[in-house]
């Protein structure tokens, strides 16, 4: 067993745990213990699990990659602020009126990063469970030694669920080839959609404006293609976990843009119009809200007039 194997241990289990609950399930249900339908539905519940526990740290995540995108006129101001300058005392000056805006906004370059830190132990600990099944080993927990004969004989319209691209190429067995083929396209489409949903419909007119979301924009066209590597590396099985993963987070993501949409963005008009046509809202609170303005609650007997945020603040005080 070597390091990594040891670290993730006890994730290994509550991974062999929820595979073993979902397969046992469906058998009870008439399915075949050794259908690849079995075992791609055991690991779809694996990635149900694993993704309603972090249903909480993923809106986070949303919520944080809007925030950075929205700073990024301020974070323009800074570095223009001390463009040229090399000398400690400007870097330190930077780095503060930096960390001051990060928390000022809430957030920080890596709250954006921590769904896929998360999930990633997860990833591996799946990976490690599966590669000792391939290999007819026995889990350390529930993935014993009838289990790990049912994965292995398991097939997915006559793909190995075991076995890599690698592996289906030089074997000849080219319905893994496909699979995986087909596998590795969808994953980057879903990837790639997935990050348009919030660069083309969640970014703010401002923003787009920016030299971050021009830089965004080039690792829209980047980021998905890391996923050949996975399709080619990763057995059909783990390639199926993340998959749904991404459809996952493709739905999620939509219903988070639909609800609470960046103020000025595209999906903020959209969810205006929606509610005006509910007739929630005025078209005064509208024009307001338009011009990035606050309407003062009403009071008893005499109408307010919208103000604006900042106002809004200094009356607060």
């Amino acid at each position: 067993m070597d390091f990594f194997e040891t670290i993730l241990w006890p994730l290994r289990w509550l991974v062999e745990l929820v595979l073993a609950v979902w397969h046992q399930a469906f058998t009870w249900l008439g399915m075949d213990a050794e259908s690849g339908l079995t075992w791609v539905l055991s690991i779809i519940g694996l990635v149900v699990v694993v993704r309603s526990a972090l249903i909480p740290v993923t809106v986070r995540q949303i919520k944080s990659q809007r925030r950075m995108m929205d700073l990024a006129p301020e974070m323009k101001k800074i570095q223009d602020k001390y463009k040229g300058k090399k000398d400690q005392y400007s870097r330190e000056a930077m780095s503060r009126e930096t960390m001051a805006l990060y928390k000022k906004h809430g957030t920080n370059p890596f709250s954006s990063c921590l769904p896929i830190l998360i999930q990633m132990p997860v990833f591996f600990s799946l990976f490690y469970v599966l590669r000792h099944a391939s290999d007819n080993t026995t889990g350390i927990g529930f993935m014993t030694a009838e289990l790990t004969k049912n994965f292995n004989a398991a097939e997915l319209f006559g793909a190995p669920l075991k076995m890599t691209f690698t592996q289906g190429w030089e074997s000849g067995n080219w319905t893994v080839v496909v699979l995986l083929g087909i596998n590795v396209i969808l994953m980057i489409g879903s990837q790639f959609f997935t990050q348009l949903q919030i660069m083309s419909k969640n970014v703010s007119d401002e923003t787009k404006n920016s030299p971050m979301y021009r830089q965004q924009r080039i690792l829209l066209y980047i980021i998905p293609f890391a996923f050949l590597f996975s399709g080619v590396a990763f057995p059909l099985a783990l390639n199926v976990y993340w998959f749904t993963s991404n459809l996952w987070t493709m739905g999620q993501q939509f219903i988070v843009i639909r609800n609470m949409p960046t103020p000025g963005s595209d999906a903020w008009r959209a969810r205006q119009e929606r509610l005006k046509a509910k007739g929630k809202m005025t078209d005064e609170e509208k024009r307001a809200q338009a011009r990035g303005e606050v309407t003062a609650p009403p009071k008893t007997g005499q109408r307010q007039q919208p103000v604006s945020a900042k106002r809004s603040k200094k009356k607060g005080k």
